[in-house]
């Protein structure tokens, strides 16, 4: 509509054509400043909604009570869960009763579909959360009674999803703790094979991570944080899922740096995929939080239609299933 107005203005000698030319401009020029405007006010709207977050965080008192007086310089790593109820939300429990128990050295690994429970375990052990009922005891004596600091130092936890910092591969294991030489983390790296995959990075130890490891594989990832679990020397080891996310190339040297990571302590495996529990002493199949099977491989694998043994054949399809 303006240029043809402007055009008749024009032609009629009413507007000059440098009025027509400048009138598209100048409104260009009033609603940048708008515009700018209102993508500050977007920006600023949502950081109120992230701050309202962070302080929320902030403001919130711990609830974990720390009253115990037990701060044993090491574990021997029985573990016990006694008639365990746990519920997130009230009047919706996640664990029902639950009870088993990790001899001392040994390895117990946990199956089960998603939501199952299996990571809520691996919670109450180190106490993030308080448990509704029951009791769970390490070397006999009740988690309550370790003081949080001394039970969760001698846990060590590998996650599915790593958590890298900007800094070296070395800084990244050792957390810049000054007590940890880098003897110790080359001896705990070449313990799990894990020395060769950081020395073909540029610089090895001293290669420079992207934040949350932005320039390694899934793999050399997972190998990072195994170094971390063990240059700790924990007495407790838990694997959540540590496994699912690596590619096949190098699950073959995840498998191998499992094996040493469990050797001579108690661990807890949990997984998805069953190639990485068949080192495990025990298998534990969850369901609705409840066991459903408890037993070593073999004995599992030996029950008809049982549920580990369907998770075992849709995975490796024996020619029998396929037939």
């Amino acid at each position: 509509l303006m240029a043809w107005y402007g055009a008749r203005g024009v032609l009629d000698e009413s507007v000059t054509p440098g009025i027509l030319i400048a009138f598209p401009i100048y409104i260009s020029m009033l609603f940048r400043p708008i515009r700018f405007i209102a993508d500050r006010f977007n920006t600023l709207q949502m950081g109120l909604v992230a701050g309202e977050r962070v302080f929320r965080v902030l403001d919130t008192q711990e609830h974990i009570p720390d009253e115990g007086t037990l701060e044993p310089k090491q574990l021997k790593g029985e573990i016990e869960f006694d008639e365990v109820v746990f519920a997130y939300e009230p009047c919706q429990n996640i664990l029902n009763g639950l009870s088993f128990q990790v001899k001392a050295g040994k390895t117990l690994a946990i199956v089960g579909s998603t939501g199952s429970g299996k990571t809520t375990i691996i919670n109450l052990l180190n106490r993030f959360y308080p448990i509704n009922h029951g009791e769970i005891r390490i070397d006999g004596k009740n988690i309550e009674s370790y003081k949080l600091t001394s039970l969760r130092s001698r846990i060590s936890v590998v996650l599915q999803d790593v958590f890298l910092f900007a800094g070296s591969i070395m800084e990244n294991i050792t957390f810049d703790d000054p007590d940890i030489d880098e003897n110790s983390v080359i001896q705990a790296s070449r313990m799990i094979g894990a020395h060769d995959f950081f020395m073909w990075l540029p610089g090895g130890y001293d290669f420079q991570v992207n934040e949350r490891g932005a320039n390694l594989s899934m793999g050399q990832r997972q190998l990072v944080s195994f170094v971390r679990a063990l240059i700790f020397e924990p007495d407790i080891l838990i694997l959540d899922e540590a496994t699912s996310s690596v590619d096949a190339e190098t699950e073959s040297a995840i498998q191998f740096a499992i094996e040493r990571l469990i050797e001579k302590r108690t661990s807890i495996i949990i997984a998805h995929r069953l190639s990485t529990v068949r080192h495990a002493d025990q298998i534990m199949v969850l369901q609705q939080g409840a066991i459903v099977e408890y037993g070593s491989q073999d004995e599992l694998l030996s029950v008809e239609n049982g549920h580990y043994r369907k998770l075992y054949d849709h995975q490796f399809i024996h020619p029998t299933v396929s037939s």
